[in-house]
């Protein structure tokens, strides 16, 4: 019989009980559900709506069940709907009637609100661990290639030397922006639902804050609709997971293009790489290849919750249970890419001789011959067009700024010495850009610095 059935004339249809339940995915819940059942267990004979006894047994009966529940000598029925009438029937079960007292002041609503909210925070703090690792990783991998150079690309043309360091120091900044963006979602994720009820509250004299505080919440939602129908938090973290996901996945398609014999920067572990059924030859980047696909569905994740919730009326809709899938895959996935992501890149042997001979040639020094005719009093734009017809000139005859002889040069610009060769050798292009946040060697160790600073900052800082 239905916790709910006193209503109703008849059973339900095994195609109802089917379509309605939701144990398949939201069992997962289920330390978080124990573990504000009993919260609301001590609450309630706190402010003497049940007697200590009655609590007692109550909480003795949840803690076992949980125990069953993990060691998988308890088993949720479809019958029961969702994780919280299962939890219910099951200590019903247990320790018969006062188990029926639990659900005093309490509905699915404001239930389902609050154990979304501690699994959410739960793996946020896992989520926040994988991504300082991976920050740590790309740190660790700088260090060690301050010095390499590299092309810089735009449009994926090469365009101006760089340094590998550099280069991962930009992807240090975006998941250092992923990691802030986490922290503002835990914080607005960080309220207290439990005491909404179905819709408004409750007659009875709870003690919402003790509720709080046994949970480790620093606040309680405000309003009692919004407790139960907001799932903003949700649609914060798929917008997070999804920004995150745009990173590994930009990061990753470098990685596949870089591993290619045409790029040949990298060589990915072998660890990390599979090979194919019928060219014996192969050498794939799939794990990269599978972050980059499985970007698609977080965003998926997200769009389906924006759906979900766009229509909605106030307060709770059975809707709602729509979005725990999409939430738990989003966890999921963003764990599964950043759990190996980690050693894929910690393990791939980078090219130095590569990415250096790259860098010299496509004319990436072609901007600091520009520049060092400004530097002779030649305005920019007369400059560039003096370079230009440099660049046309080595393009026409198979060769590099660095090959034009000083004749040829002055045929271009009597303002080029001799010192033009030192000028755009590309070692010196990138060690002259000291500019904040550029690629100079000595300011990527400025750099390098200040993120060892700020991740040793997050190490002791809490999510919430």
């Amino acid at each position: 019989m239905k916790l709910w059935s006193g209503r109703f004339t008849k059973e339900s249809d095994s195609l109802t009980e089917d379509f309605n339940a939701s144990i398949a995915f939201d069992r997962r819940m289920y330390n978080q559900d124990i573990a504000g059942s009993i919260a609301h267990a001590r609450m309630l004979a706190k402010q003497g709506i049940i007697n200590a006894e009655e609590r007692d047994l109550i909480i003795k009966g949840l803690e076992e069940i949980r125990e069953g529940l993990a060691s998988g000598q308890l088993q949720f029925s479809v019958e029961a709907e969702d994780v919280h009438m299962n939890i219910e029937t099951l200590l019903t079960r247990r320790i018969g009637d006062v188990g029926k007292k639990l659900h005093t002041a309490r509905s699915r609503n404001d239930q389902v609100a609050l154990d979304i909210r501690l699994y959410l925070r739960d793996e946020i703090t896992l989520i926040r661990q994988y991504l300082l690792q991976l920050e740590e990783t790309l740190l660790e991998l700088a260090q060690e290639h301050i010095n390499t150079i590299m092309p810089g690309y735009t449009h994926l043309q090469k365009a101006q030397p760089v340094t590998l360091a550099h280069h991962l120091l930009a992807y240090f900044e975006m998941l250092r922006r992923d990691l802030e963006r986490l922290s503002d979602c835990s914080a607005r994720m960080d309220y207290m639902p439990l005491g909404s009820g179905a819709l408004a509250g409750t007659g009875f004299d709870l003690d919402r804050d003790y509720v709080r505080e046994q949970l480790g919440f620093t606040h309680i939602t405000r309003n009692s609709l919004d407790g139960v129908s907001d799932r903003d938090f949700a649609l914060e973290f798929c917008s997070f997971a999804s920004i995150l996901m745009m990173h590994l996945s930009r990061f990753a398609e470098e990685l596949i293009l870089w591993s290619s014999e045409e790029f040949s920067f990298v060589d990915m572990d072998d660890a990390f790489s599979t090979g194919s059924s019928i060219m014996p030859q192969k050498k794939n980047p799939d794990l990269a290849e599978l972050v980059r696909g499985k970007t698609g569905r977080v965003y998926g994740d997200l769009i389906t919750l924006l759906t979900l919730m766009k229509g909605l009326p106030l307060a709770y809709n059975k809707d709602m249970q729509e979005d725990k899938e999409a939430l738990f895959d989003a966890v999921d996935t963003v764990k599964k890419c950043l759990v190996v992501f980690a050693p894929m890149l910690r393990t791939a042997r980078f090219r130095p001789e590569k990415m250096a001979a790259a860098a010299r040639s496509g004319f990436t020094n072609a901007t600091d011959l520009a520049d060092y005719l400004v530097r002779k009093g030649l305005p920019f734009r007369d400059a560039h067009a003096v370079v230009g017809r440099a660049v046309l000139y080595c393009l026409a005859n198979n060769l590099s700024l660095e090959d034009v002889d000083i004749e040829k040069y002055r045929e271009f610009s009597p303002l080029i010495a001799d010192d033009i060769y030192k000028y755009i050798a590309v070692e010196e292009c990138v060690a002259r850009r000291t500019v904040a946040g550029g690629p100079a060697p000595e300011t990527v160790i400025r750099a390098l610095r200040e993120a060892e600073e700020w991740i040793r900052g997050m190490d002791g800082r809490c999510i919430t």
